[in-house]
């Protein structure tokens, strides 16, 4: 290595840095992109002549990893929380109010602006001002590492600008400018190759290729906007210095950034960026609006899945008119039929839809939806599409209303409507292949047996074979079987027998609750299994009995004891002892006469990111609290974890007092 080379070499690097930094953060490139590439070509040939001179963080090793088998798991230091959604200028009025009264404050706040990508989220760690890790968001505990990949997108720099901190970790988005996208999808048409829906899936699928050398050939850009971690130096006091820290740092930020100050200031912004949004280089489907202040932000903190000092203003949801080419009902686990409108595809809101549930007979007539209608599909963002209403002066002639069948569309059995209920279901139980198959389902899923492995299609080729009659029957399953079916090889087999073997030790609230009881979810199944310690004394419960259970009432105590009553119930159960799947007894310590908890009652709701449902249950219970499965005013507690449904509006509506999973860990005295 010369001295000279070596030297050329670094200042090629510097060089190269540079112009990134000019082109992807100031948006102000100095040079074109023909000399640009006269100096990669310069620093490649260099390397190429002189291994020693490669660095780690050489822009031309932007494409140096090779493919993987699958991505590693990162666990994210400060969890990658999601926002809460804005859909009106009341709802932002109303999030400034919650504000306001939490800081006790008046007066208008100040707050940061900011487009809501439709893209990726990815946080990426800088040791020592070098790029030293990249993951997804994942669940926002749990990410991929997509380092390799996100190394080769040049918008993200691999050595930071400047004096850098020990560690900074940036939190931001990965997105496909629709230049780029559209460039992209016009090369693989012309080749014959698949193209993509839209830029945000395009993304999506760029980023998580397992070959970084395809990443590396797709037109992906970031933009950043917080931070998760930095050591070293003080925190910035505000969002905007925080944006002007990462700009200093060379992550670029989005240029549509404003300072803005209180709720007129916020709606002003999305007015004008609204207006402006077709012909943004990029796919947005709202706004962000964080408060400026990092202090107040902190007072502020966190719902378990969401900051209560930001929220995104989502721009109104797309519509699209189609026609409803038929009206199909498909049936469930518990025998519920689903009316699904069958529609002439149309793509609305980045998606093609062609079918949308229309829930039950009685949201049928309401909507008067009947086959041949032109109908309004709706979609905002990720939400299941919805049928909004029926354009009646483009109905032709002829159409009829829709019937509730009489039969069951998959076994025939008789359809049995209950008088009071919304929903019809079929009688024909396991003998219906539909119901077989979703029971199933649901009898593996996470958070019953847990049956790693055991999913949708795999099942629906098990049932069809009519291997599977019951629950029982996974456990008689044997490898030379799994190995005949379709996408099932010699060591998928080997590790689906490994899932169901070690599934054979559960708990009887896993149990209870994979039985798949009417009404029977996780925190009933756990009330339960406390009251009665064994399936044996449950099994013989009657209904008065089982209403002595806290929390259950003549209708869920009704559909336990019907359920086991039944013969066919009873020969599942006993043939699962029978292939040795075995549930301990129920043994829940005394809680201590003076524990806070005890006789506390608490509605859990969402998903909770440091500990499951089940162990929350567990750990509530042994603190001599209950757990209920739904709100009124003797509840206590409602908590709240991510994704949280109906019952968290209730709470709220009675004024039953709502902690987040912090609060909650508090309260457990884990933290």
């Amino acid at each position: 290595m010369t001295k000279a080379a070596a030297a050329r070499a670094a200042e090629l690097r510097e060089l190269l840095a540079h112009h990134d930094y000019r082109y992807y953060v100031l948006d102000d490139p100095e040079v074109p992109d023909a000399e640009y590439d006269r100096l990669m070509r310069e620093l490649r040939a260099l390397e190429a002549a002189d291994p020693t001179l490669v660095t780690p963080d050489s822009p031309t090793q932007r494409v140096a990893g090779t493919a993987s088998a699958e991505f590693g798991e990162v666990v994210h230091s400060v969890p990658m929380l999601s926002l809460d959604n804005a859909f009106t200028e009341e709802d932002v009025t109303g999030f400034d109010r919650r504000i306001h009264e939490r800081l006790g404050v008046s007066g208008e706040l100040d707050y940061v602006a900011e487009p809501k990508l439709d893209g990726l989220a990815v946080t990426v760690i800088y040791r020592e001002g070098r790029l030293a890790q990249a993951a997804t968001r994942g669940d926002g505990v749990t990410g991929e590492d997509v380092t390799a990949n996100v190394r080769t997108i040049r918008a993200v720099p691999q050595r930071l600008r400047g004096k850098a901190p020990p560690l900074l970790e940036a939190r931001g988005e990965v997105f496909m400018p629709i230049a780029g996208f559209e460039r992209m999808n016009a090369q693989a048409a012309a080749r014959g190759e698949k193209v993509f829906v839209n830029p945000r899936n395009a993304a999506a699928g760029s980023l998580r290729q397992l070959d970084p050398r395809i990443t590396a050939t797709r037109p992906l850009t970031a933009f950043f906007y917080g931070l998760g971690a930095l050591e070293g130096r003080a925190m910035p006091p505000g969002q905007m210095e925080l944006l002007t820290l990462l700009r200093e740092l060379g992550l670029p930020v989005s240029p549509e950034v404003r300072p803005v100050r209180g709720v007129p200031g916020c709606l002003a912004y999305y007015r004008d960026l609204g207006a402006r949004r077709a012909g943004l280089p990029y796919q947005i489907d709202g706004v962000v609006y964080k408060l400026e202040s990092r202090a107040d932000q902190e007072r502020l903190g966190f719902l378990s899945r969401s900051p209560r000092w930001a929220i995104a203003h989502k721009f109104p949801a797309d519509e699209a008119l189609t026609v409803v080419r038929g009206i199909e009902f498909q049936v469930g686990r518990t025998g519920a039929l689903t009316p699904v409108a069958r529609l002439e595809p149309v793509f609305v809101s980045g998606v093609t839809v062609s079918n949308v549930t229309l829930h039950n007979i009685d949201e049928v007539r309401r909507k008067d939806v009947r086959v041949g209608d032109t109908v309004i599909v709706r979609r905002a963002g990720d939400v299941i599409p919805e049928v909004v209403k029926v354009v009646i002066e483009r109905r032709p002639a002829g159409t009829g209303e829709v019937q509730l069948p009489e039969r069951c569309p998959v076994c025939d059995s008789p359809v049995l409507r209950v008088e009071g209920e919304a929903v019809a279901r079929c009688t024909g139980g396991f003998t219906c292949r539909a119901q077989r198959q979703e029971a199933l389902r649901h009898f593996a899923s996470r958070r019953a047996l847990d049956i790693e492995g055991l999913g949708d299609k795999l099942i629906e080729q098990l049932v069809e074979q009519d291997v599977l009659k019951s629950p029982a029957d996974i456990y008689t399953l044997t490898a030379a079987q799994l190995e005949e079916l379709e996408r099932m090889g010699e060591k998928s087999a080997q590790n689906l027998i490994a899932a169901i073997a070690k599934s054979r030790r559960t708990s009887l609230p896993r149990l209870l609750f994979g039985l798949g009881i009417r009404e029977v979810g996780e925190a009933t199944a756990l009330a339960l299994a406390r009251h009665f310690g064994t399936l044996e004394r449950l099994m013989e419960a009657d209904a008065a009995t089982l209403e002595q259970v806290p929390d259950v009432g003549p209708i869920v105590a009704a559909h336990v004891a019907a359920f086991f009553e039944s013969r066919e119930h009873r020969r599942v159960i006993k043939a699962l002892r029978d292939h040795g799947v075995t549930w301990p007894e129920l043994k829940v310590p005394p809680a201590e006469p003076s524990d806070p908890l005890s006789g506390k009652t608490f509605v859990l709701t969402g998903t909770l990111q440091g500990l499951t449902r089940e162990a929350a249950q567990e750990a509530l219970t042994a603190r001599g609290a209950k757990v209920s499965g739904s709100v009124s005013k003797k509840t206590h507690y409602v908590v709240a974890g991510a994704e949280p449904g109906s019952k968290l509006a209730k709470a709220e509506a009675l004024g039953v007092p709502v902690i987040d999973e912090a609060q909650f860990l508090k309260l457990l005295g884990r933290r």
